[in-house]
């Protein structure tokens, strides 16, 4: 069994690390070298770097960025950002980080997760989800900073991405996020009894005891 980690996820945009507030709001708070530098000498176990400017963008991973990254973290790295095909992945791999993460482009095309986990093995594929509440009072899986709705719920949509081969889930809990309220316990409980893969919690963390409550 795995032990529970402790992961940050840093969010970029440019070259700023923002915080987020429900997928909507983005605060500059700093640069990625002060991050990492600081999660590193907090003890972390791994550290979650997503590029959410890339896709709207339409455009690849900043291979640059996870470079530098690669060099300065002493913990297993995920990147995610831009990432659309197998020749992404590997260019991301080949430039420091141990894992990469897709999100919209999994929802789009999920044989993605497959073509991917075939390829560099499913510890290597971890899938992002995010979630809100819908309007009919239900959880449902959004893409594109929480403006598009799927119309897939959270715990089916994570058996297909297992069975399609991903290693783990991150699961954005979008209500959450920024709020400092602790996660979102119903929706945790959900996705990870619906799934044997690890799943990542983000959304809520504002006191140490919500880390504990979350691993409970």
């Amino acid at each position: 069994m795995l032990k529970n980690r402790l992961i940050p996820c840093i969010i970029i945009k440019g070259d700023l690390v923002v915080q987020s507030f429900f997928f909507k709001k983005y605060l500059p708070i700093g640069n990625a070298k002060t991050a990492i530098e600081f999660f590193v000498d907090w003890d972390v176990d791994e550290i979650v770097l997503l590029d959410i400017d890339a896709s709207k963008e339409r455009r690849g991973p900043n291979i640059d960025i996870i470079k530098w990254a690669s060099k300065e973290c002493f913990v297993p790295l995920t990147f995610g950002g831009g990432i659309k095909k197998v020749k992404d992945i590997d260019m991301v791999l080949k430039a420091g980080a141990d894992k990469i993460c897709i999100n919209s482009y999994a929802i789009s095309n999920p044989q993605f997760i497959s073509e991917s986990s075939n390829k560099f093995g499913s510890q290597c594929i971890t899938v992002s989800i995010d979630v809100k509440v819908s309007e009919t009072g239900e959880y449902e899986v959004f893409t594109h900073s929480s403006k598009n709705s799927t119309g897939k719920k959270p715990d089916e949509w994570a058996r297909n991405v297992e069975v399609l081969g991903a290693g783990e889930i991150l699961l954005n809990s979008i209500d959450r996020d920024g709020s400092r309220k602790g996660y979102d316990i119903e929706l945790l409980n959900m996705v990870s009894k619906a799934v044997n893969i690890p799943v990542i919690a983000c959304g809520g963390v504002g006191k140490v005891e919500h880390l504990s409550e979350g691993i409970l």
